[in-house]
């Protein structure tokens, strides 16, 4: 098993990395599958391609981190900041992303079938050709510069305006 090391930190599958400082860390297509992260802050880390299948990310500030093509199979996004970040392609397949600050983010054909983002903020957000296929929507905020996928009903899925 490959073991990467950043400032200070062994990053490998199942890593226990809470409140880790990961700021600015290349992690292009590491495996981080089933780590810790909780409060980590990953802030402008690229972690284009990365493995985060089973992560824990609760409150992790991920601000202008790059997430292209990455792997967030039942990830844990609970509370996390992804203000301004790409997200395109990636798998978000089941992620729970309640309460997320998605301000701004870049979600263009990011599949986040069966994902949770209940109460999560989407205002700005780009999010045409998501699959958002039984994505729990529920208070969800939104504003009108937020860009959906074509023919989402968006009062059926409980999306709320500011």
């Amino acid at each position: 098993m490959l073991v990467v090391e950043i400032n200070s930190y062994e990053i490998e599958p199942g890593a226990y990395l809470k409140g880790a400082n990961l700021k600015g860390a290349y992690l292009f297509r590491v495996n981080l599958t089933r780590v810790n992260l909780e409060g980590a802050n990953l802030q402008g880390a690229n972690l284009t391609g990365a493995y985060l299948t089973g992560a824990y990310l609760t409150g992790a500030n991920l601000t202008r981190a790059n997430l292209e093509g990455a792997h967030l199979f039942r990830a844990n996004l609970t509370g996390a900041d992804l203000t301004f970040m790409s997200l395109t392609r990636a798998n978000l397949t089941r992620a729970n992303l309640t309460r997320a600050n998605l301000e701004g983010a870049n979600l263009t054909w990011a599949n986040l079938t069966r994902a949770n983002l209940t109460r999560a903020n989407l205002e700005g957000t780009y999010l045409t050709g998501a699959n958002l296929t039984g994505a729990n929507l529920k208070g969800m905020g939104a504003d009108e510069g937020t860009i959906w996928p074509e023919g989402l009903d968006l009062e059926a899925a409980g999306v709320t305006f500011d």
